[in-house]
């Protein structure tokens, strides 16, 4: 039996379950200063059907995001559009969301725990400039490139000449931001101890630290696809057309 029951406060719910967060900032209910409301009079204020919500929350809660498919064997027109959509879109709504959290960390507990908030602003405010550059140069430059390709290879006729000479050429550049990324990841990871959440620390504080993580999980797994799977296949594909 679930223990999400329109009954529970939203703040127990946030503490108890971090991925609900996203669905209270979502619906504008605040789940932090406000956290002692339950979530029945959180939706009337909000004119939310509490059941509906409820679904949300758990699904958030149950983390059901999975993907069987073997990427190998897809198109790579279509591994591209799985990419945009999945983890594109997703860095395009969460950078932004996670840096106005920082902030609201940083304003309200810098001095309560040293340095660590600016530190992880620093840090994460540095990744987010190089990956809205590095998402607009893939969806810009290297992925209409791959998708000509490939398409061309379908016609069984020769791809244009890209202008960048090879595809290799962009891939050498993203594969390089994929190793800076993942040396941010690392440093975020250090300068939180792991994500070891304080005890006496907000729920705004506890659910910065479990969506960092939701980030680097979702990272991980989108520089596993692009270095592991459509970049050595665009680079093999090149080859043949």
């Amino acid at each position: 039996m679930s223990t999400l029951t329109e009954h529970r406060t939203v703040g127990e719910i946030a503490a108890e379950y971090p991925a609900t967060v996203r669905v209270f900032q979502r619906h504008q209910i605040d789940f932090c200063c406000g956290g002692k409301l339950p979530l029945a009079n959180a939706c009337e204020s909000r004119g939310l059907a509490p059941e509906k919500l409820l679904e949300e929350l758990e699904e958030a809660a149950a983390g059901r995001q999975t993907d069987a498919t073997d990427w190998n064997a897809a198109s790579l027109t279509a591994l591209i559009d799985h990419i945009v959509r999945t983890h594109h879109e997703y860095l395009k709504s969460e950078l932004p969301r996670l840096s106005e959290m920082l902030a609201r960390v940083i304003s309200k507990h810098n001095n309560k725990y040293g340095q660590i908030p600016e530190q992880l602003g620093e840090i994460f405010e540095g990744l987010r400039a190089e990956l809205e550059s590095h998402l607009m140069k893939e969806e810009n430059v290297l992925f209409p490139l791959v998708e000509q390709m490939e398409a061309a290879a379908k016609a069984g006729v020769s791809a244009p000449p890209a202008h960048c000479g090879s595809v290799n050429n962009p891939i050498r550049v993203m594969v390089h931001e994929h190793d800076s990324a993942g040396g941010a990841l690392a440093e975020l990871r250090a300068v939180s101890r792991n994500y070891a959440v304080p005890e006496d620390a907000c729920n705004t504080f506890r659910a910065l630290y479990h969506d960092l993580e939701v980030l680097e999980a979702d990272l991980h797994q989108h520089i596993h696809l692009e270095n592991n799977v459509l970049f050595p296949r665009a680079a093999a594909l090149e080859k043949l057309v």
